[in-house]
Order: C-alpha cells, then structure tokens, then sequence
C-alpha cells in the first residue's frame, strides 16, 4: 500500500470548505446513504438470529458457540484500524480503487451470509470449524464495507450542518435496514432473506458508484503510524464521551427483551415497541439536523443526552401492562436515538479536518471509531447481565427484588451513564471548542 502523507495537527485551523461534488439534494443523499441500509440489515441476523439457529437447528451447545462468537467479533473489532489503514491507501490511488474494493468486500460478505445459514459441512465440530472461518471472513468484509462508507462519506467534507446532513442519510437509511431485518426472517424464511440482502447489498455499491466523489491525493512517502488518530487530543476527548455515551445507549438495548416480557408482561407488544423505537430514530433525523444549525452539532448531542436521561427516568415508573406509556418511551428514546447515531460522526468529520487529516486520514479514525463501537456492546454486556445475576435476576423470573434490579439496570443504570456522558461532554469538549 502506498504510504499516506501526515500534516500536523492544527487544532486552530478552521474547518474544510465544503466540497463542491455534495450538493445536498435528495437523490446524492440516496446515492451516498444506500449502502448503509445492507449493512445495518445484515447486522441484526449475523448478531441476533446465527446464535438461535446454529443451536436449534445443529444442536450447537450454547457455551461453545458463546466462545465462537466472542472470539470472532474480538477478532473484528481488533482488525477495524487496521482496516481503516487499508482504506486510506485505496483512497489515495482513486475512487475506482475504493469501489472495486468495495464490490468485492460485497461479493464476500453475501457468499459468508448464505455460507453461515446453510452450511456446506454435517456434524458438531465440521460445523464448528465452518461457522468460525466464516464469521471471520464474513464479518471482516461487512467492516472494510463499514469503514469504506463512513470514510467515504468523511472525505465529502463541509460545515456543521453538511456533515449532519451526510451522517443522517447514511444513519436513517440504516435504520430503515434495521427494520426489515426484524421482520423478513421471521415472515419469509432464511432463504428469502438471503436472496433480499444480495439485492440490496448490489442495489447499494451500484448507488454508491453514482455519490458525490471525495477528492483523492496522491501518497507520499512515509506510512502514518496506526496509533496516530490516538495522539490527536480533540479525538482522544470525543471517543471518551462517545465510549461512555455508547455504553449508556448499549445496556438498554442489551436489556429491552427482557424488562418488555418480566417488568411489563407484554411479550406480544415487542414488535409495535422496536418499530416505535427504530422508526422514531429515523423520522428524528432530519429535526437533529435542524437543531444542528441553531446551536451546533455539540450543544445537540447534549440535549439528545438530555432527553434519553429524561425518559429511562420515566421508565423506571413503568410496571406490568403499562403498554401505552412504554410506547411512548420507546418513541422519546428512539428520538434520542437519532441525536446519537447523527451528531458523533458528523463531529469526528470536524475534528479530522482541523487536525489537518482531512483527505488522508479518515479511514483510520473510523477503524479506531468502530473498534470503539463494538467496544460498547462488549462492555454493555459485560457489565448489565453479570449485574443482573448478581441481585439474583433470572428471565422469566417474578420476584419482586430481581424485578427491581432489572428496572434499575434498564432505567438508572443508562440515566446515570448518561449523565456521566454528558458531563464529559461538557468538561472535555463544550468549554473547549467553539462553534466555527
């Protein structure tokens, strides 16, 4: 690969201009946001649905196929900045370079799909030693997939507002994937959702071909240490308030199944409360951005941290059948939800252009961004169900004690991250920086 130039970090220096390519109509925010809707569909199957089918259907004890699946997403998650190292380089050769890439990385991911749910192989260890290299090659396509589109999406570059704008396309059509992920498994079979991933996997590199085009650079001659996104003081306090903003996000969504079916006894109501939750982050989108021009993409963020604090505090008044006002929860967090999935990235875009890496860099703040993702839902798990064994919770339970440590995991847990969250915001980054 060949090397990616480094200019010095200029934490004065203002913000790129916006490029000429992104003219912000609809159809170039299609064109761009596409890819996104493939790679969140995807996800949900891959982390929620291969678990129950390799145990139901091989007979796959939980325990083995628990250390498969931790030991392929560390592996995931710790390849991520090398990724965005890889990504850089095709970047500074041209965009031909990042989209043969990126049909590739798509040709693999939905080979690995079909491969993972209909093995080739019989018999517990042949579909041990299956399902482990196919996650590991599955899941490394979907993140040179990821880290290629956010980076692309970076490099477009411009104001505040832009970058709200470029996120929230990328975000909100993944949030639609999200939805139809949830429901096609269940209604079509796994075969149909195969079929319906591939389509809109090819629909997505094909909308990505047309974007608007980030400019390329030519390479110079000394290769960037990998680390150096880290020695860039305005990232090391964006990912600190990102880590424990995305912990806080990351319990509840661990723990939603179970405060729906033992604190509010309403199993039946899960998909009117997930498609409130999702559908609501989608339709906020578009408010976040406006919010954005009136008092910046940090000032924002924290009142999306406000409002998801407000609401899980609402929540833990919540008890069995209040069906309505839970409703209402997920609609208000969901609101919040879109604050999170908008404002991060739109910021690091920032923090990459006034460190002066704008154009060369971005791939590897994001492989290190999503290293710090995935970080999230490993921590969230680590530290809401151990907790919740602790105080002797188990599902399906009804004692009024484990009933009540549920209700603070879910509810006080989150507030009280978030609060954390945003005082970090507050201390590392609003008296910091000024609104350009």
């Amino acid at each position: 690969m060949t090397p990616v130039p480094v200019a010095p970090v200029a934490a004065t220096a203002p913000p790129a201009p916006a490029t000429t390519a992104w003219r912000g109509g609809w159809l170039q925010g299609l064109n761009y946001g596409g890819l996104g809707l493939p790679l969140a569909f995807v996800a949900l199957p891959l982390y929620v649905v291969l678990p129950n089918h390799y145990a139901a259907e091989f007979g796959i004890p939980l325990a083995t196929l628990g250390a498969l699946l931790l030991g392929a997403r560390l592996l995931d998650a710790m390849a991520d900045p090398w990724i965005g190292r890889l990504v850089d380089g095709w970047f500074t050769v041209s965009a031909a370079r990042v989209l043969m890439a990126a049909v590739i990385a798509a040709v693999v991911l939905a080979l690995g799909f079909r491969g993972l749910f209909f093995p080739a192989v019989q018999g517990t260890e042949a579909l041990l030693w299956w399902c482990g290299a196919l996650l590991a090659v599955t899941y490394l396509s979907y993140s040179v997939l990821s880290v290629l589109h956010q980076a692309w999406g970076a490099r477009l570059g411009g104001d505040e507002g832009q970058r709200a704008r470029i996120v929230s396309w990328r975000e909100g059509l993944a949030l639609l994937g999200v939805l139809v992920a949830s429901v096609l498994p269940s209604v079509a079979g796994l075969s149909v959702t195969g079929i319906v991933f591939t389509l809109l996997l090819a629909t997505g590199v094909a909308l990505l071909a047309r974007a608007p085009r980030p400019r390329i650079e030519a390479a110079p001659a000394t290769l960037p240490s990998l680390a150096l996104p880290l020695r860039v003081p305005a990232f090391r306090r964006l990912l600190a308030v990102y880590l424990l903003n995305g912990v806080a996000s990351a319990v509840p969504a661990t723990l939603v199944l179970f405060f729906i079916r033992d604190r509010l006894q309403a199993p039946d109501f899960e998909p009117l409360f997930l498609a409130s939750y999702f559908a609501a982050g989608a339709l906020s989108m578009p408010l976040w951005v406006r919010l954005v021009a009136r008092l910046g993409l940090a000032w924002a963020w924290a009142v999306g941290m406000v409002v998801a604090i407000v609401t899980f505090a609402w929540a833990a008044l919540l008890g069995a059948g209040d069906v309505a006002a839970f409703t209402a929860v997920c609609v208000a967090s969901g609101f919040a939800l879109g604050a999170d999935l908008t404002l991060p990235g739109a910021l690091l875009t920032g923090v990459i252009q006034r460190a002066g890496h704008a154009q060369k860099l971005e791939g590897a703040y994001f492989g290190w961004w999503n290293f710090a993702t995935k970080l999230n839902l490993a921590l969230a798990a680590g530290i809401a169900l151990p907790l919740l064994g602790v105080f002797g919770y188990s599902p399906g339970g009804q004692d009024e004690g484990a009933l009540r440590a549920l209700t603070l995991a879910y509810c006080i847990l989150p507030c009280a991250l978030k609060l954390g969250a945003a005082g970090l915001l507050w201390t590392l980054w609003l008296r910091k920086e000024t609104r350009p």
